[in-house]
């Protein structure tokens, strides 16, 4: 029988690639044959995580990017078909938070800044939207691809203080849903559409919320943790597995999926 999970030569597009998961995931597929294409707005921090990759034996470009912008947007897509002719893979990894979209427990719901929670939305809702509604045209034409867009814990219940990256990843999974009948019905059953909700792992934007500068938990922190049946903050590398299955055959006949990576939190109960 075939090897359901080979994507030797897969052509895989990932935004948000200089973060923490996005740069590990970009070097566990290139080690597995991908060929990936870095999307993000650092020019500086994007070519030295591609140069590093294309010296450890991987193929990986970096191109710089504004996912909220459709002009960015397309120029990336016409040198990625200039290159390779074809994409294989998008996955919608961009996204954050800004204060001002946080209310903190000492404040509440009219403390909210209004302009920076709709960029909030934007970068993790419309970033997700404008990247697939234009990259997707390559697998349309080749009646094949696997698109993957990140969820959250936050999507399942509303978690405190996120309020703008909370509505913004609930729509993600709505978007992933309604992307999977739209592409199915459409263009056919070759393109699929799925999104990953990792739990809590510990990035650059989170680092600060959930870990003190001693390495020891805050009491955010403590409070996840508590919640959390494995009584750990996931390991980057922990998505790989799960992102290789999405993208190759072995998951053919799955589409409007959302994946749960999060050492069980999302079922915790008292």
């Amino acid at each position: 029988m075939e090897n359901l999970f080979d994507i030797q030569g897969n052509i895989t597009v990932i935004t948000g690639g200089t973060g923490v998961l996005g740069r590990t995931i970009a070097k566990y597929l290139t080690q597995q044959g991908a060929k990936v294409v870095l999307l993000a707005r650092k020019e500086e921090k994007g070519k030295a995580i591609a140069q590093e990759i294309c010296d450890a034996g991987g193929e990986c470009t970096f191109l710089k990017i504004d996912v909220t912008d459709i002009e960015s947007t397309e120029h990336c897509y016409e040198q990625i078909m200039e290159k390779y002719g074809k994409i294989d893979t998008l996955l919608n990894a961009a996204g954050g938070n800004m204060k001002g979209a946080i209310i903190d427990p000492d404040k509440d719901f009219f403390s909210l800044d209004i302009a920076q929670f709709r960029k909030v939305m934007d970068l993790n809702l419309l970033g997700s939207v404008i990247p697939t509604q234009i990259f997707l045209k390559a697998m349309v034409a080749q009646h094949k691809g696997s698109i993957i867009n990140f969820s959250s814990m936050a999507a399942f219940r509303p978690i405190t203080r996120v309020c703008g990256y909370a509505a913004a990843k609930a729509g993600i999974t709505n978007f992933t849903q309604y992307m999977a009948h739209e592409c199915a019905k459409k263009f056919g059953e070759g393109i699929r559409v799925n999104a990953i909700a990792p739990g809590f792992f510990i990035t650059e934007q989170n680092r600060a919320l959930l870990t003190n500068p001693d390495g020891t938990y805050t009491q955010r922190g403590q409070e996840v943790i508590k919640q959390t049946p494995f009584g750990r903050m996931g390991r980057p590398e922990e998505l790989c597995g799960t992102i290789h299955y999405l993208m190759s055959d072995a998951s053919a006949f799955v589409t409007g999926t959302v994946a749960i990576v999060d050492g069980g939190f999302n079922v915790f109960a008292m």
